[in-house]
C-alpha cells in the first residue's frame, strides 16, 4: 500500500545548502535514498560525508528525482541557477518531507511579516500548559526532520517564512496563519505581489476541513481571497481583545499594539482548539518574549528601555512608534527595498528625536527629512552615547529609549541577533540608568 512517506523513498535526492536545515534533511533521508550533497560556500565536509559531496560539473550527469533546497538559497542568483532552471519542477522543501512523514498529526503554521516568533512561542508555551505534547519547530525551534518520539497526539507549531512555502510543494497545514503583510524581502521575491503570494500558497494548499488566520482588513489578502477558489475556513482576526480580558492582563510586553495583535491571533488560535481562558492568561502574565523582539531591558515610572533589534523594516517598527510617547528613536542599517516610512502625522509628535546611525544614513534622512528632528551618526555606540546625553536634558517623563532599526542589519553586524547582543552589552557597559539619573 501506496503512503505519503514512500514519495521520498528510494529516490534520488540533491541537497543544496548545507546549513541546519540542509543537514537534518540529509541524516533523515539518508537511510532510504541515494543522496547527494552542494553547497556553493562548502567544498569539502567530513570524511564520513565527503562521499556524499558532488561537484558542481558531476550534478548534470545524475538522475536526479528532488532538489531539496535551503531557505536561504536564492534561485535566480545562486551558483546552481542555470541547473535550477531546467529543473524547478524537482525544487522540494524540508516543509514537503515533514508533511509527508506526519500527515496526521496537526499543524499550525504562522507566517507573515512580522510577529512570527513571538506568536509561536507564545502560543507553544499555552499548548504545554495544557499538558498537550506541543513541538516547536520550523525557522524558530530545532528542525522539525529531527524531532524525535512523536506520537498521534503530537502538535506541531511551525514558524514558516516566505522562502520556506515558496519552495515547498505538497506541504498542507491544518491551521494557517498570516499575521499580516507589508513590503519585505523584495531582493529575493522581485515584485511585492511574488512576496504575498509566496504566504498565502499556506491557505491555498489548505484543505475544506482547515482553518485559516488572517489580519483583518489587510487590502493585500483581501484580494488574493477574491482571486483564488478557497477550500478552508477563513477567520479574520482585529486586535480589540474584550475588556473582561484585557484587565486580566498585567504583563507590560502586551501593552504595545504589535503583541496585542500577536496575543489577538493567539486567543482565536485556543479558541478553535478548546483552550482554557485561565491557563491562557497565566502563560501570558508570565510570558518574557524573545530576545531582541520588543524586549524590555528595563522598566520604572520613568524609563523604559526596549532593544527591537528584530525590526527589519518600518512595518514592523511604527506600532511601537505608536505605543509609547517621549521616545529617543534609534534607527539605521541597510534600508530594505519597497520598504515606505508610513506614519500619522499625529504619532511623529511621540519622537523626541530619532538617531540615525550606519552607511545607509541617507537612506533614512530622505523618509524622515521635515517629519521629524533628527541626528546622524557613524555607528550605534556614538549613536547610543548621544541619545544618554540628550535625555539626560530632558525632564518629560516617562522617557523611552527604543533602539528599533527598521532595517537589515548587515552593513555592520552578521545579523539582527548580533546587533541585539551588542546593543545590551552597550547599554551595561555605559551603565544606561544610571547616568540617565532615573
Amino acid at each position: 500500500m501506496y503512503t505519503p512517506e514512500d514519495k521520498f523513498k528510494k529516490k534520488n535526492i540533491l541537497i543544496y545548502g548545507f546549513g541546519k536545515s540542509g543537514r537534518a534533511c540529509f541524516n533523515y533521508l539518508k537511510q532510504n535514498n541515494n543522496i547527494w550533497i552542494y553547497d556553493d560556500k562548502i567544498f569539502s565536509l567530513s570524511k564520513n560525508l565527503d562521499i556524499f559531496f558532488i561537484k558542481k560539473k558531476k550534478i548534470f550527469s545524475k538522475k536526479i528525482d528532488f532538489i531539496v533546497i535551503s531557505p536561504g538559497i536564492n534561485i535566480n542568483k545562486c551558483g546552481l541557477k542555470k541547473y535550477i532552471k531546467k529543473n524547478k519542477k524537482k525544487i522540494i522543501s524540508e516543509l514537503d518531507i515533514f508533511y509527508a512523514h506526519n500527515v496526521m498529526n496537526k499543524k499550525i503554521t504562522i507566517t507573515g511579516t512580522n510577529g512570527k516568533s513571538t506568536t509561536s512561542k507564545l502560543l507553544y508555551e499555552i499548548l504545554i500548559k495544557h499538558n498537550k505534547d506541543a513541538r516547536l519547530v520550523g525557522n524558530i525551534g530545532s528542525p522539525m526532520l529531527e524531532e524525535k518520539n512523536i506520537t498521534k497526539n503530537t502538535i506541531f507549531v511551525i514558524e514558516a517564512s516566505s522562502y520556506q512555502i515558496e519552495y515547498s510543494k505538497y506541504f498542507k497545514t491544518n491551521f494557517a496563519v498570516i499575521l499580516n503583510i507589508s513590503p519585505d524581502h523584495l531582493e529575493r521575491h522581485g515584485k511585492f505581489k511574488n512576496y504575498v503570494r509566496s504566504k498565502f500558497k499556506l491557505i491555498l494548499n489548505q484543505q475544506k476541513n482547515n482553518i485559516a488566520f488572517i489580519e483583518q482588513n489587510n487590502l493585500y489578502l483581501e484580494k488574493e481571497l477574491k482571486l483564488n477558489k478557497i477550500k478552508s475556513k477563513i477567520i479574520k482576526v482585529n486586535n480589540n481583545i474584550s475588556k473582561n480580558i484585557s484587565k486580566k492582563i498585567i504583563n507590560p510586553y502586551f501593552k504595545n499594539i504589535n503583541n496585542i495583535k500577536n496575543l489577538k491571533f493567539v486567543l482565536e488560535i485556543s479558541r478553535k482548539l478548546n483552550l482554557k481562558i485561565n491557563r491562557i492568561l497565566e502563560v501570558v502574565n508570565q510570558f518574557k518574549g524573545l530576545d531582541f523582539r520588543q524586549q524590555i531591558l528595563f522598566k520604572n515610572k520613568k524609563l523604559t528601555v526596549i532593544n527591537d533589534s528584530k525590526s527589519t523594516t518600518f512595518s514592523s517598527t511604527h506600532n511601537l512608534l505608536k505605543s509609547y510617547k517621549n521616545i529617543y528613536w534609534i534607527l539605521g542599517g541597510m534600508g530594505k527595498k519597497g520598504d515606505k516610512f508610513n506614519l500619522n502625522k499625529k504619532y511623529f509628535t511621540n519622537i523626541v528625536t530619532a538617531y540615525i546611525y550606519g552607511k545607509n544614513k541617507s537612506f533614512f534622512i530622505k523618509n524622515l527629512k521635515n517629519k521629524i528632528k533628527y541626528k546622524t551618526f557613524g555607528n550605534l555606540k556614538k549613536a547610543l552615547e548621544k541619545t544618554l546625553l540628550d535625555t539626560k536634558k530632558n525632564h518629560l517623563f516617562p522617557k523611552n529609549i527604543i533602539l528599533s532599526p527598521a532595517a537589515a542589519s548587515f552593513d555592520q553586524f552578521k545579523n539582527f541577533e548580533h546587533r541585539g547582543h551588542y546593543f545590551n552589552n552597550l547599554v551595561k557597559k555605559l551603565s544606561l540608568i544610571k547616568k540617565i539619573n532615573v
